[in-house]
């Protein structure tokens, strides 16, 4: 599948205002998946692999504590997954992954967004057939062999397996995360997870130069100050 898979790890935050949109992110995404999941992170492997990636990311334990005990409250709010494909600048493919309370507000900050840099929104399916919905793990170890083999006797049905740099990635479907994540996790004492995630990740790679670099730069930045963005995945190697 190749090494170049895009991460979309945040970088640091280094204002106030970046700070608390990494924190409402993961306070979202924590919250809905405790509500539909159960808080218990035992049973709830989605719910275990999003506290960690939250906590490498910095999120303060109180925000993180603050969404599960909202989520074990029952009420609150309500949201909903909302997924948007289009076209940005120099023909890039860009997917849009959204937890919103109201799809009219967000389709219409999006639909601005994509105005304002010249770029179209798509109908679904018009750019996520180019993508892969793949499961991937990343973690310390040099041994695929070992890992093939752990992840063939709890009957995972792995897409690839790569070690490179004492880094050992792994990618799965979509489908197959929590079974993939308790496989690795059983097998392996002490696991820890550089990168424990479900992404869209581009069949192939485009390289832009010149303006439309520059008005795609611009565009990414665009989409992120929009608060029900969650995820942005696209198709060009930066």
């Amino acid at each position: 599948m190749g090494r170049a898979f895009q991460n979309r790890k945040e970088s640091m935050a280094k204002t106030s205002d970046q700070k608390a949109k990494v924190y409402s992110k993961y306070s979202k995404e924590i919250y809905m998946c405790a509500k539909n999941g159960g808080v218990e992170t035992s049973a709830n492997l989605a719910l275990a692999g999003l506290i960690e990636r939250a906590k490498r990311e910095q999120v303060p334990a109180h925000v993180i504590e603050k969404a599960i005990d909202k989520a074990k409250g029952g009420g609150g709010e309500d949201f909903a997954v909302a997924r948007y494909e289009g076209y940005g600048p120099g023909n890039s493919m860009v997917i849009v992954e959204c937890l919103t309370d109201n799809p009219n507000r967000t389709f219409g900050d999006l639909r601005g967004v994509f105005n304002k840099a010249k770029a179209k929104l798509g109908t679904q399916g018009s750019v996520s057939h180019m993508f892969d919905h793949s499961a991937i793990f990343v973690f310390a170890g040099d041994d695929e062999e070992a890992v093939l083999e752990a992840l063939m006797m709890a009957d995972v049905d792995v897409s690839d397996i790569e070690a490179e740099d004492g880094k050992i990635t792994v990618f799965a479907p979509n489908t197959e995360y929590a079974k993939t994540r308790q496989a690795l996790t059983d097998a392996f004492d002490g696991i820890e997870f550089e990168v424990d995630e479900i992404q869209f990740i581009p069949q192939m790679f485009k390289t832009l130069e010149g303006e439309d670099l520059e008005q795609f730069e611009k565009f990414i930045d665009l989409l992120e100050n929009v608060d029900d963005v969650q995820n942005i995945y696209y198709d060009v190697e930066l």
